[in-house]
């Protein structure tokens, strides 16, 4: 049990620096190119083109992207709770942008689905 807990640290650290590492060069990169997307996503297209070319495969990073997820609601909680200094706006407005949360998620699912099939169905035709 020891040497499980033991080798589990230092691997979860090594796979949180790179991609830590993959946030920077994103950010570097969207700095140099001087497009307006944020750095996180610039890191994860590089790290979806790490993914594609098999540099990089998936299940190396399993765990410090596991332990992120976990972590998600951190990140979260302070945006929710800047709504209640916020009531009247959701009062009078809070449809329209339950509205445009909703569209915007359907998007980014559509979008993230048709990206996986293509990406899934380049690699089958490169496999071949």
């Amino acid at each position: 049990m020891k040497a499980i807990v033991s080798n589990a640290l230092p691997r979860l650290l090594a796979e949180l620096c790179v991609l830590f590492v993959l946030y920077l060069v994103g950010g570097q990169l969207v700095a140099w190119l001087d497009w307006p997307i944020p750095a996180g996503v610039m890191g994860m297209a590089l790290l979806l083109v790490l993914f594609a070319v098999g540099a990089v495969k998936p299940g190396t990073l399993q765990r410090g992207a596991g332990w992120l997820m976990a972590q998600m609601l951190l990140f979260f909680i302070p945006a929710l709770m800047s709504l209640l200094d916020y009531g009247s706006l959701m009062r009078s407005e809070g449809w329209r942008i339950l509205l445009v949360i909703a569209l915007s998620t359907l998007v980014v699912m559509v979008v993230t689905a048709l990206t996986v099939e293509l990406v899934c169905r380049w690699s089958l035709r490169h496999e071949a």
